[in-house]
């Protein structure tokens, strides 16, 4: 059988304790559940820029620019094969500028924050579930860039370094 190759960008937006959380609603692929702040899939164009797709999303979905956001960063990157796809996910944190406001609604579901501490208790996609398992044990702590592959057990994730 020929995969297909489905590319998704999803940005998780912090502020100090605390994650914005989407209760997507109506997806293509996803929902009734509990995912990024904003995300998508790549339009053509942005097939090789996963920054653009994600900030094309974050405009569209919660209506805010890259200006209301501060230390943007890819930190994950998923593989996953399921129904015929490859699924490439790329996960991108950010923080809230200080002099934005927390009231931020989302044109795909509900908008809501949640503690940190209350993340592990929400029902996500497949993939989302082990980046924000992973993000909450190390990744919050470094600025690395892991990769994950999902098996079907779980997703084993390494630190991708960069070098010459």
């Amino acid at each position: 059988m020929e995969e297909k190759l489905r590319n998704m960008t999803s940005l998780y937006i912090t502020k100090g304790d605390q994650m914005l959380l989407l209760f997507r609603q109506r997806g293509r692929v996803v929902s009734d559940t509990w995912v990024g702040s904003a995300g998508g899939h790549f339009e053509e164009n942005e097939l090789n820029d996963p920054r653009a797709c994600v900030l094309r999303e974050l405009k569209e979905e919660l209506g805010i620019s890259e200006n209301a956001i501060r230390n943007l960063l890819l930190r994950y990157v998923t593989l996953r094969r399921v129904k015929g796809e490859i699924r490439q996910n790329y996960y991108f944190f950010a923080e809230l500028d200080n002099g934005e406001s927390d009231q931020i609604a989302s044109t795909e579901g509900i908008s809501r924050w949640f503690t940190l501490s209350e993340l592990s208790e929400l029902e996500m996609p497949y993939t989302a579930k082990y980046v924000i398992e992973h993000y909450l044990q190390i990744g919050q702590k470094t600025n690395d860039m892991y990769v994950g592959v999902a098996d079907g057990k779980g997703v084993d994730f390494i630190k991708l370094p960069e070098y010459e």
